[in-house]
């Protein structure tokens, strides 16, 4: 962990771990918006902000049972 100006910051390799994803799944969260990275230096090493990647720790899954439409016989009407 690296702390710039009171904020901890993580390696990719310490964001994924926390994660329990890969390096390329870390990067495609970053590459889609879901989180942000942030230059170190001149090099192309990246730092994850640690509060972003707890909010990330913090999501549930939607649960299917909530999401499941009612069987079609009971809110399509019925024609002959």
């Amino acid at each position: 962990m690296i702390e710039i100006d009171g904020v901890e910051y993580l390696t990719a390799q310490e964001a994924a771990a926390l994660l329990g994803v890969k390096r390329e799944t870390l990067y495609a969260y970053a590459s889609r918006g879901r989180i942000r990275s942030y230059r170190r230096g001149i090099g192309r090493e990246r730092l994850y902000r640690r509060v972003d990647i707890e909010a990330l720790l913090r999501l549930q899954p939607a649960s299917t049972d909530d999401h499941r439409l009612p069987a079609a016989d009971t809110w399509i009407p019925f024609t002959s």
